[in-house]
């Protein structure tokens, strides 16, 4: 298989062994004005939406009335559950993760302490666990690929494998993304994963010494036929600067036209998002963030984009969200390049993770939903590619990839040449 076609479908319908933005939320992390493009570039969180006055109705009497069956509850615990002595942390982060739920937003919830970490890590680059592709969708937590030269490869995980129990706990019925959490662990440690594999009649015990797994966010190379590719995996800390810098030493090389993959790209921060758009639209909105009292925020390129000339098609599919989506829906408004592919996954809100006090997590928070700067709001609904290319599993088997190929013949069409042998 060769390097393209392993970077674009490894992480095929997957999702890293991290908590991403994908799964969590896409993370807001606004930008200040800087003078020279893309420097080493200051952030800032967003600051916590202010509730008007007239909309806080409930006086402190009525609070106190609403909530005495919650403190009655807490009460009767601790008076007559029968493990003693109940543990009043766990009790409040339950709370708060319930209240949140309340919501009905699939994106709002509460992120306890080990799972902020985590989020962050990840987006810095680097987490600890064993390094691994994985589908949280399925019945059990399925291993897509081992990450090469992993903990996990090393121990011989295998793609299809069906993690079945972890450390001898029984994982049958428990939500794909708990159990992907439950993988995850200090660097050093050793976890037992119980799977299913075909071939073997009986589950095979694997255990895996976890490690600092650090994550490249750009991969680059030259194809045959001198088409440049480039493949995003998440929207983190050094993305930008990783994505110049093979935008760099690939351009330097002459190449007919470019395609970036933003499949499986599960999202990141919406800073990377615009400095990303930015590379490859010159001028002109890249998105619209609008909030719950009406406003509107307008988020612009930042200009001298190193490849806002060269022709270029966008590979995207079901699990490309969220800051992908920004990026690709902007170059598709703005006929800056064809999507090719699979209809993308459809997150259209801004997440913004807020730190609790005592370290106590962070509430992870809906504070706006984005549309595409034709105004396109893809909540639930998702990109719709102009090519449309499916991937199966007997592609990904064969060690085939099509998508990649008709994104190749797409970009051929466009400048009008035929692709070669």
């Amino acid at each position: 298989m060769n390097k393209a076609l392993r970077i674009a479908i490894t992480g095929c319908l997957s999702m890293f062994l991290f908590v991403t933005a994908y799964a969590g939320g896409f993370a807001t992390r606004h930008f200040l004005p800087v003078e020279e493009f893309l420097p080493e570039p200051e952030f800032t969180v967003i600051p916590v939406p202010t509730v008007p006055e007239e909309a806080n109705v409930a006086t402190p009497d009525d609070l106190e009335q609403l909530y005495e069956p919650f403190w009655q509850t807490r009460e009767l615990v601790h008076q007559y559950y029968v493990d003693q002595p109940v543990d009043d942390e766990l009790l409040m982060r339950g709370a708060i993760r319930g209240m949140l739920e309340a919501l009905g937003d699939e994106h709002t919830s509460y992120m306890d302490p080990q799972e902020f970490k985590d989020a962050n890590d990840s987006l810095a680059g680097e987490y600890e666990g064993i390094g691994a592709y994985v589908d949280t969708s399925t019945d059990y937590l399925t291993i897509i690929s081992p990450m090469p030269g992993s903990p996990a490869e090393i121990a011989g995980i295998k793609p299809g494998d069906q993690v079945i129990a972890i450390d001898g706990e029984d994982m049958t019925g428990i939500d794909g993304e708990l159990v992907r959490l439950k993988v995850l662990g200090p660097a050093g440690s050793k976890v037992t994963l119980t799977v299913l594999r075909d071939g073997e009649s009986e589950p095979v015990d694997i255990v895996v010494m976890r490690d600092v797994i650090t994550i490249k966010n750009v991969t680059g190379e030259i194809l045959d036929n001198d088409i440049a590719y480039i493949q995003l995996a998440s929207f983190g800390d050094t993305t930008t600067q990783e994505l110049r810098a093979t935008l760099k030493e690939l351009l330097s090389q002459n190449p007919r036209g470019l395609i970036l993959d933003l499949r499986n790209n599960g999202g990141g921060y919406l800073i990377t998002a615009i400095e990303v758009s930015s590379q490859f639209i010159d001028d002109g909105v890249i998105l619209y963030e609008q909030y719950g009292d009406g406003t509107r925020t307008d988020y612009n390129a930042l200009g001298r984009g190193m490849a806002t000339e060269i022709p270029m098609v966008v590979l995207i599919n079901s699990f490309s969200a969220s800051a992908s989506e920004i990026v690709a829906g902007a170059i598709q408004d703005y006929d800056r390049g064809l999507l090719v592919g699979e209809t993308s996954y459809g997150k259209g809100s801004v997440q913004n993770w807020i730190p609790l006090p005592n370290d106590q997590g962070a509430a992870r928070i809906t504070i706006a939903k984005w549309v595409t700067p034709n105004g396109r709001a893809i909540n639930g609904e998702g990109l719709t590619p102009d090519v449309a290319v499916e991937i199966t599993e007997e592609d990904f088997l064969a060690g085939e990839d099509p998508q990649l190929d008709r994104a190749i013949e797409v970009l051929f069409e466009a400048i009008g040449e035929t692709v070669t042998d």
